[in-house]
């Protein structure tokens, strides 16, 4: 009997992508959404909010495997330990975390390290993928940027941006497999500077804006010069460049009809 997977965040970047490719498997999906949608093909939606923990036990009632993917800009430890608490029984937990999450002293960072200890801590077989940020992350920081007029250039901040698309294939895989602990984190192919990348924004897109040269303070900043946000060693590469996704991001933004 195919059992059904519990996607949180199925509506958000990743999700997107997911969500069709675990129907390709074959799987029916059972989506956690905060807001009612009308269900699809093979996709049922169900409303509950994690932070709250209001409609979790339903979300998870009957499920074989949950991929938690949900996760915005701070209370990821506390919607995944509510999570963890009603997915007692379930055969695989399947969470995204992110590169050097112990390292950074940032809210996010350590709110992501809480949640995938929350995961490890449980009791439910799981599997835990850490990934680099995203090249849509980077592009949205990039073209918000771009808005001033004179453009700070951060010193030393690096990324491994990843494509997301290449996220979403590596995490149906281990979803459709058995429970693996903690895997091989997944970066991007390459490492650039967050300033190299706003100025292949700038050219790509034709504008023209001074850049400011700027100096991460503290201890914040040290640890992006030392490349503490990297995993330059062990992690897996994606294939797709961040110049081969701005090219086709913008070149989408071209095609768009306007409104």
């Amino acid at each position: 009997m195919t059992m059904t997977i519990l996607v949180t965040g199925g509506t958000g970047t990743l999700g997107k992508h997911v969500v069709p490719l675990l129907r390709a498997a074959g799987r029916d999906v059972r989506v956690l959404s905060r807001a009612p949608r009308p269900a699809a093909a093979g996709i049922e939606y169900v409303t509950g909010d994690l932070l709250t923990g209001a409609g979790i036990t339903a979300a998870v009632a009957g499920v074989d495997t949950i991929l938690h993917l949900a996760g915005g800009p701070k209370g990821d430890d506390v919607a995944t330990h509510n999570l963890v608490q009603a997915a007692q029984g379930v055969r695989h937990l399947v969470y995204i975390g992110v590169i050097a999450a112990e390292e950074l002293p940032l809210g996010y960072f350590r709110a992501k390290y809480e949640a995938e200890q929350a995961v490890i801590g449980s009791g439910v077989p799981y599997t835990v993928l850490r990934a680099a940020q995203f090249h849509d992350l980077a592009l949205k920081t990039v073209r918000a940027m771009a808005k001033l007029p004179v453009v700070p250039a951060p010193g030393g901040l690096r990324w491994q941006s990843v494509d997301s698309r290449e996220v979403a294939a590596r995490l149906v895989d281990l979803t459709l497999d058995e429970p693996a602990g903690r895997v091989a984190d997944l970066a991007g192919p390459e490492v650039r500077t967050l300033s190299d990348m706003i100025r292949d924004y700038l050219r790509a897109t034709g504008k023209r804006r001074a850049l400011l040269p700027v100096r991460v303070p503290g201890k914040v900043g040290r640890l992006y010069r030392a490349g503490a946000n990297l995993n330059l060693d062990t992690a897996e590469q994606g294939k797709r460049t961040w110049a081969e996704f701005l090219a086709e991001q913008l070149a989408k933004d071209q095609a768009a009809p306007v409104r």
